[in-house]
């Protein structure tokens, strides 16, 4: 298979191409504009639909319509900007519709600076709009994985019909890797009973709507997502268990924070330290059984993140509390070094 040199922004949009995007809706920000830009230049090309909203509001709201007809759509921003896509994406899982959204995350909160942060893993786990809902929210943590979550965002939005998120930062969009591009099938999914794309008196009327003025029919309609939501945590749940087969001290990081950390392990098992990585492929839903499956033989376990402890919660709610969970950041930018992580293990290690 023939491999690329390319940045991870354009990367994550020749996927999006590839995988049948047809509709891209964005404003430029920092550090995701290069996305934008590449899509500006190739969408028309590849008989798709480029263009720069307004707002980050109308681009969501653009997604929206388009995701209606039954086509692949996006949207890309950062940090600020995913904040103001927040009430579209909402509207957007209350309709039931498939979509994707990139999120290359900078420091925060308000403007924050330009730099790689993970400060975002709430909003998208937790709160990216208002009501009762998730989406589906992967973690890449190289070029080629911002590739292949890109099309598998795609086909597992179409398949749950609900939006999907990659996470990625602006350490991962900037950085240049050879990737290599899949073999992908845009069309795997009948949607023919649901969109909204002209029925020429062939059909009924297909109604996109997020309204319910009834309480129990909107009950109805989240509690039958609600089902969708338990499904998908059964089968969709990926991580990558490095040296946790005798591990004592369990390391836990996502995204690109999860590579200084296999330095950081590699180091700590050359002198004598028994460390191990777990590392969350999809950040909703959380891997649950991997992560129980990881920490078995684990006397402790440190969370590393690019934030303030945003993960600490859900690991300690997978393994039930039932080991203590320590937790190692830098926030504002500033990116942990493998030198930094592994005199937290050796101090966990003195105290085993």
């Amino acid at each position: 298979m023939e491999r690329n040199l390319m940045k991870g922004n354009e990367a994550l949009a020749e996927a999006a191409i590839r995988a049948g995007c047809k509709c891209f809706f964005g404003y430029p920000i920092t550090p995701q504009t290069e996305l934008a830009a590449y899509m500006a230049k190739r969408m028309h090309k590849a008989g798709g639909v480029f263009l720069q909203a307004e707002s980050e509001i109308a681009a969501i709201n653009m997604v929206l319509g388009a995701a209606s007809t039954g086509v692949r759509a996006m949207t890309s921003s950062s940090s600020p900007g995913v904040s103001l896509k927040s009430e579209g994406v909402s509207y957007i899982a209350g309709s039931d519709l498939p979509a994707v959204i990139i999120n290359v995350q900078r420091g925060g909160p308000g403007l924050g600076g330009i730099q790689p942060s993970q400060a975002d893993y709430w909003q998208a786990t937790k709160a990216l709009g208002h009501g009762d809902f998730q989406l589906l929210v992967y973690a890449p943590a190289s070029v080629q994985e911002m590739v292949d979550y890109v099309v598998k965002a795609f086909d597992r939005a179409d398949k749950y019909r609900m939006p999907a998120m990659i996470l990625a930062d602006g350490l991962l969009g900037q950085m240049m890797e050879p990737v290599s591009f899949p073999e992908i099938n845009p069309d795997a999914y009948d949607k023919s009973g649901w969109a909204a794309n002209g029925h020429k008196n062939a059909r009924e009327h297909h109604i996109i709507n997020s309204l319910y003025l009834k309480p129990d029919e909107l009950e109805k309609s989240i509690v039958d997502r609600f089902k969708r939501y338990e499904i998908i945590k059964e089968t969709e749940t990926e991580a990558e268990l490095y040296l946790t087969e005798d591990c004592d001290i369990l390391l836990c990081a996502f995204g690109a924070t999860a590579r200084v950390v296999k330095s950081a392990v590699n180091s700590a098992r050359e002198q004598g330290i028994k460390a191990g990585l777990f590392r969350p492929k999809t950040l909703w839903p959380f891997p649950v059984k991997e992560i129980n499956e990881a920490a078995k033989s684990a006397k402790k376990l440190l969370s590393v993140e690019m934030n303030m402890g945003q993960m600490v919660d859900d690991i300690k709610l997978a393994i039930n509390c039932s080991k203590p969970v320590e937790f190692y950041g830098r926030t504002g930018g500033v990116i942990p070094t493998p030198a930094e992580v592994l005199e937290e293990i050796k101090k966990l290690g003195g105290t085993l």
